[in-house]
């Protein structure tokens, strides 16, 4: 298999971290090469957290280059205009629509910018805007919005559906499985393919 190249970006609390996991586990339950790297930043302030995820037959590097991720994983309005440079041409930017004002925004000291969605839908790739909260409330945790995005993101990577259950078990407690398993389930089905 080819390198396929995730990069995952959002604000510390979001999940961004244990969506990688989960990722990494569906490409070595698949029998695949996995490099995963992730930078912090300052998560636990509300800054910026990013990870790249690699899975293929081999992969040599964490990193993906820049203008070279096949999806690029938002869970955030405002993380995904950040990160756009790391989509390839053609390639997929899938994010949630909720928007996390950034410190400096709270502080007043910077507006929010305006016209994101607009700049995402000129890119030239494919662009998939999702309302991750409503649909992780409905499966029954406002908190799994980042299964949800994995789920929309599954449609594109190319590891058997019968994989995804498997890196869930590995990925997430037992006791919150089952809804994570939902919104997951959530996230897959609320793409049109």
């Amino acid at each position: 298999m080819k390198t396929f190249n995730i990069v995952l970006a959002g604000v510390g609390g979001q999940g961004v971290i244990l969506a990688s996991k989960i990722l990494s586990n569906a490409g070595i339950e698949s029998n695949l090469d996995v490099k995963q790297s992730e930078v912090h930043g300052m998560s636990q302030r509300g800054g910026s957290v990013t990870s790249h995820v690699r899975i293929g037959s081999k992969v040599y590097s964490p990193l993906v280059v820049e203008g070279e991720a096949d999806i690029v994983l938002a869970f955030e309005l405002l993380e995904a205009l950040r990160n756009k440079h790391w989509v390839k041409k053609g390639g997929k930017i899938i994010y949630n629509k909720s928007k996390v004002n950034p410190i400096t925004v709270s502080a007043g000291a910077a507006e929010y910018p305006e016209n994101i969605e607009e700049t995402l839908n000129n890119l030239d790739c494919d662009v998939y805007g999702i309302d991750a909260l409503s649909l992780a409330k409905e499966a029954g945790n406002a908190k799994s919005g980042n299964v949800v995005l994995v789920g929309a993101a599954s449609n594109f990577i190319p590891i058997e559906n019968t994989v995804w259950k498997t890196a869930l078990e590995k990925s997430i407690p037992a006791k919150i499985l089952d809804i994570n398993i939902k919104a997951f389930e959530a996230g897959k089905n609320c793409i049109q393919l």
